[in-house]
């Protein structure tokens, strides 16, 4: 579900970007008040692991279209809404600025749609009240599946909103949102069951985890290894090597606008818009997570059928550079969040 930019104008990507950007600064404050130490290798190797899940695009049957993992309400439930957030956005500046996945203007509504829905309205208002105080696995799939689903379902109609407020002709609304919503329904639903046997994975490991997680408590002395040891390898294996077993159908935004408007991109004609490329073009250095092709060394005529599963180097070296980035970037901004906390604390 990441929107590129040619789905939005420049008023309404930067309304989105301000819109995001306050989210973030009220996020930064939050985790600066009661920031666990623990918890900042722990963002770094969840941010790993959901970079990593985006890159697997899933079918969906009799559908011709695919999804995949948003993962903003696992990072929620392990991490607590604030710092899932910032977590999310770690994940998705990465994917804009290195690996051309969705527009730098419509990053902020990228951010805004699969993290603010998942981390302060799914999570909080029906994860945490279905799972109530007691933890078991019934409860955790039933959590999971109806968050997730509401999530989705949230940042997928964002989307439909802010292609209307762009005044994009080309994605009437009435149609748009009756493709839109069912088709990540289907997909919501994955990302239930998935987020489900990951918590329940966690709640395995170390329950003590998902119960301080709950109550918005320091882990203290808790040992994390068994947990982030699990998820550092199951971030490596995916990105490296299932990541080849994506799906090549398009991913349900470019379903559905496809079944709207007869084309999965819609064309860039704003100059706001063929900077921004540009620029993109410039950073992203692993472009669609795959090296770049020399136009000199792209074949002519008719295209070749895409091999399934798809092994490729390039797909392999994305996910495990992309996931490396991530892990930086988001400990790096749990680091700066403590030591400025430290600093202010001191003074």
């Amino acid at each position: 579900m990441h929107m590129a930019d040619a789905l939005i104008s420049p008023v309404v990507g930067g309304a989105m970007w301000a819109a995001t950007a306050g989210v973030a600064a009220y996020s930064i404050k939050k985790v600066q008040e009661g920031l666990d130490q623990k918890k900042i290798p722990l963002m770094g190797v969840m941010g790993a692991f959901i970079f990593a899940a985006q890159m697997i695009n899933f079918s969906i049957p009799g559908t011709g279209s695919s999804g995949h993992l948003g993962g903003g309400l696992m990072l929620a439930i392990l991490l607590g809404p604030y710092a899932g957030f910032l977590t999310m956005a770690s994940i998705l500046i990465i994917q804009a600025l290195f690996f051309a996945d969705g527009g730098l203007l419509a990053l902020g509504s990228n951010i805004f749609n699969l993290g603010f829905f998942t981390c302060f309205l799914a999570y909080p208002l029906i994860y945490k009240n279905i799972i109530g105080k007691e933890f078991n696995s019934k409860r955790i799939l039933i959590a999971s599946l109806v968050a997730a689903v509401a999530g989705l379902q949230l940042g997928a109609f964002g989307v439909v909103l802010e292609t209307l407020f762009s005044g994009k002709t080309e994605l009437p609304f009435g149609t748009f949102v009756l493709l839109m919503q069912p088709i990540h329904l289907a997909i919501g639903i994955v990302e239930g069951l998935v987020t489900a046997a990951v918590i329940s994975f966690v709640w395995k490991s170390r329950p003590e985890v998902m119960e301080k997680a709950s109550l918005n408590q320091p882990l203290g002395s808790l040992s994390l290894k068994k947990v982030m040891i699990g998820l550092a390898a199951a971030a490596v294996l995916t990105g490296a090597v299932l990541s080849w077993f994506a799906s090549s159908h398009p991913d349900g935004l470019e379903w559905a606008m496809f079944k709207t408007s007869g084309q999965e991109e819609l064309e860039a004609t704003d100059p706001a818009h063929e900077k921004l490329a540009a620029l993109q073009e410039k950073t992203a250095f692993l472009p669609d997570y795959g090296f770049k092709t020399p136009e000199s060394a792209e074949p002519a005529g008719e295209p070749t059928q895409e091999k399934w599963p798809a092994v490729s180097a390039g797909t392999t070296v994305s996910g495990l550079v992309g996931g490396v980035m991530t892990l930086l970037l988001a400990a790096f901004m749990g680091f700066v969040i403590n030591m400025k906390n430290k600093t202010g604390k001191k003074t």
